[in-house]
């Protein structure tokens, strides 16, 4: 009996080390999960989250996305250096607010138009796209600058007059 004894306890014992090494390893590839999200996670702004956000201290050294309006008089390019400068306003995060104000081409609209809505000065160099120009969607990625300036790592462009279509009636 005192062998069966001795088998059995190492038995569960063998489990007990079996789950905790399963428990140990699931763990870890959590937490490798985890802290490779948070360290790839780029946060998606408006222009007025960002100013807020800037004027409290809160972006120091922090890679952002951040969403607004193209306002058309204030681009400049210089082709020798190849640096692009502009500035985008305030667009609506919330769909809600977007469709409330007749959809995203006259949300913008209403961005660009109206002299109360929060700028932000954008610096990029590279090519000028072929997208840039006034009431254009501009989603940029890059960092906030201590002159209160974004640079620009990548600029992406969406023209929604441009792409507007009704869409066709389904034939039931």
């Amino acid at each position: 009996m005192d062998e069966e004894a001795v088998i059995r306890h190492t038995g569960s014992g063998g489990k007990l080390k079996f789950i905790l090494g399963g428990l140990l390893i699931v763990s870890a590839v959590i937490y490798l999960i985890v802290s490779s999200a948070q360290a790839h996670t780029q946060y998606y702004l408006t222009v007025e989250e960002t100013l807020s956000k800037y004027e409290r201290g809160e972006l120091d050294g922090r890679h952002l996305r951040i969403s607004g309006a193209v306002i058309g008089e204030s681009i400049a390019y210089d082709i020798d250096t190849l640096e692009l400068s502009f500035t985008i306003a305030h667009v609506p995060g919330d769909m809600k607010t977007v469709d409330a104000q007749g959809g995203i081409a006259a949300a913008l609209h209403q961005a660009v138009t109206d002299p109360e809505c929060e700028r932000l000065d954008v610096v990029f160099e590279g090519p000028k796209p072929d997208l840039l120009q006034d009431e254009s969607q501009a989603i940029i990625t890059g960092k906030m600058g201590p002159d209160g300036v974004f640079y620009a790592d990548e600029i992406l462009l969406k023209c929604p007059t441009k792409y507007e279509e009704t869409l066709p009636e389904q034939s039931g």
